[in-house]
């Protein structure tokens, strides 16, 4: 394995592989003079090190004929990734390279000197860019077909996978803000949610969801969900239990998985930069058309008892006196003339309320485009600092979510400023450690507050003044260093027992996702569960003897995997000639209500959750029977 980038998503996707998956890779990083700093791990993460060297020396003696574990890292300098240097780290002969650098130009550049040099490796790329991705993908993909003379669809184990750090990690960070802590993971086609539940009374029935995902730990509230990082601890989280380990359990909450469609920005929001009618006039606008209004019907009304007329009529000629267009009424009476006198007059308060209502409608339409100002009643929403590509994607799912939210960015052209405007999301422009910037954002009344830029103290210094103002507000933290993060974590709770203090780490969250794509499997997202991960992978049952000609409650390993639901859509699939007894499942699309009895054949393809380890023993299994055959 080759992993090529400039920050601490690399460092982390190297002990991703190392660790985990027992895989020997080779790290390429820039220069020293020009390195990002790596990630620092504290000693409280010490055991967990020495035991994922354990595994790495267990897997290496097993599938590398006894390899020393310190022989599966090699850190190589280069300031450029040039062919000289892919076929220098050993691009040529490698089973998967990622491109994790922070510039998507970089990326694709490297992408295609790897796939001419070497037409079967693996590539993941890391871009943030999602329509450019999908190009990318089947260019590459074509490319490496055509290089090895297989047609397409021909099934070869060479793949391109494009994934972005901010869409991976921006669900569990959004998730975060809403009620009850649920947790997202959002792809194309496929919208899940995990909520977290507390335990049962006595005599209530847990609602069990699609699935239990996994037990949380009996003391909730420990300090280990401080940098979301994965643990052990004999009363830490257990995932994907049995059923019999769900229902012995007592006095813990439960993690379970529910289906959710997917929810457009709402009415509010607008669509194509054009305002809701509703926030065309003002409120005291619509309130003096109104009475404008009821003075006509008054008028009307009064018109028809003094003359006997029809009422259309006699709303016809209040009209025309309204309007100053009817003859005088001389030779009428005088009932006749007194609400000619008053129709003129309301004509006359009539005239600066419609001019009022034109202006305002061209200035809400010339406005559309631009920054709006926080609502004076606004309460119960998010305040978002930062919007960089991390926060860009947060905002978009809070709004896909329906949750009220107010942005504060300091740089009038950050990344995310045109989401906002199309959104029509509130925006303080101002730097967020100045003093009223955060009262301009009605921080005294947030539900809770993301801290989401670039500058660990200035996230940090923002919530400390938050927690002045409202010592119960949730806050997120999106902070570097783990050791950093733990202190904070832990300083926050213990002055603050009863507000919800999370600080989380984006290249944490996305690195088991950029690793299981390196395995050769598309990772759907990920959901961190107290200081353990779960993924979501989309996998071929073909090859895998531990799915394959299973039933889905034979293929179910507790703690390592589960299947979710089948995607019936790719050809191959089996239809008449299925064994008699067998569950039949529809034409297409996903199925999340799989029967237990449904057998897996080898033209599926499955949705599971699995944990790291899980994926991993799930993946080396079938690469050792590969390279014993």
């Amino acid at each position: 394995m080759v992993v090529c980038g400039d920050d601490g998503l690399a460092h982390r996707l190297a002990a991703e592989l190392r660790g985990v998956y027992g895989e020997q890779v080779t790290l390429v990083v820039p220069p020293s003079v020009r390195r990002v700093r790596q990630p620092v791990v504290g000693r409280a993460r010490a055991a967990s090190a020495a035991l994922f060297d354990r595994v790495s020396a267990a897997v290496n003696r097993t599938g590398t004929g006894g390899a020393e574990p310190a022989a599966n890292e090699q850190v190589v300098e280069a300031a450029e990734i040039t062919e000289a240097v892919l076929t220098e780290v050993g691009a040529d002969r490698a089973a998967a390279l990622a491109l994790v650098y922070d510039d998507d130009e970089t990326n694709i550049r490297a992408a295609l000197t790897a796939r001419r040099i070497n037409p079967s490796v693996r590539l993941v790329l890391r871009l943030y860019n999602r329509r450019l991705g999908q190009h990318i993908e089947e260019l590459l993909d074509q490319t490496a077909a055509v290089a090895s003379g297989a047609g397409p669809g021909a099934g070869m184990d060479t793949s391109t996978t494009v994934l972005s750090d901010a869409d991976t990690a921006a669900p569990a960070l959004a998730a975060t803000a809403l009620v009850g802590t649920s947790k997202v993971v959002q792809t194309e086609g496929l919208v899940l949610r995990a909520v977290e539940r507390q335990p049962p009374r006595p005599g209530e029935v847990a609602d069990p969801g699609l699935c239990t995902l996994a037990l949380l730990s009996a003391t909730s509230n420990d300090p280990a969900g401080a940098d979301g990082s994965e643990g052990s601890g004999e009363h830490g989280p257990q995932l994907l239990p049995d059923e019999m380990a769900v229902a012995s359990a007592t006095g813990r909450g439960t993690v379970v998985l529910e289906q959710v469609s997917y929810s457009g920005p709402s009415l509010s929001s607008g669509r194509g930069g054009v305002p809701p009618f509703a926030s065309l006039f003002s409120r005291r606008l619509r309130w003096s058309l109104a009475g404008l209004v009821g003075c006509v019907v008054a008028l009307a009304v009064a018109l028809m008892v003094v003359t006997g007329e029809h009422p259309l009529y006699a709303t016809y000629v209040t009209l025309l006196d309204l309007f100053g267009i009817n003859d005088p009424a001389y030779h009428e009476s005088t009932g006749q003339q007194i609400l000619q006198l008053l129709s003129g007059l309301v004509g006359l308060l009539l005239l600066p309320v419609l001019l009022a209502a034109v202006l305002e409608a061209l200035g809400t339409f010339r406005s559309a485009s631009t920054l709006r100002k926080p609502p004076r009643g606004l309460g119960g929403h998010v305040v978002l600092l930062g919007l960089g590509k991390i926060g860009t994607r947060v905002l978009t799912r809070l709004r896909e979510l329906h949750i009220p939210v107010v942005c504060v960015e300091s740089d009038p052209e950050a990344r995310g400023m045109a989401t906002a405007r199309r959104l029509r999301v509130p925006v303080v422009l101002g730097d967020v450690t100045q003093e009223g910037v955060l009262e301009a954002a009605k921080i005294h009344r947030a539900h809770a507050l993301l801290a989401l830029t670039s500058a660990d103290t200035t996230n940090l210094e923002a919530s400390l003044y938050a927690r002045s103002v409202r010592p119960d507000l949730r806050v997120v933290l999106r902070l570097y260093d783990d050791d950093f993060a733990t202190a904070v974590y832990r300083t926050l709770r213990a002055a603050h027992p009863f507000a919800l203090t999370r600080s989380r780490s984006v290249s944490h969250l996305a690195a088991p996702a950029f690793a299981g794509a390196m395995m050769g499997r598309q990772i759907l997202g990920a959901i961190p569960v107290e200081r353990r991960v779960l993924l979501f992978a989309e996998v071929e049952v073909a090859g895998h003897p531990q799915l394959e000609g299973r039933t889905v409650a034979e293929a179910f390993r507790a703690g390592a995997w589960r299947v979710l639901a089948l995607n019936t859509s790719p050809p191959g699939r089996r239809g008449d000639d299925e064994p008699a007894g067998e569950e039949r499942v529809p034409a297409s699309g996903l199925v999340w209500d799989l029967p237990p009895t449904y057998v897996l054949g080898a033209g599926d393809r499955v949705v599971l959750a699995a944990t790291r380890r899980g994926l991993a023993e799930l993946l080396g299994r079938r690469r050792r029977e590969r390279a014993g055959a």
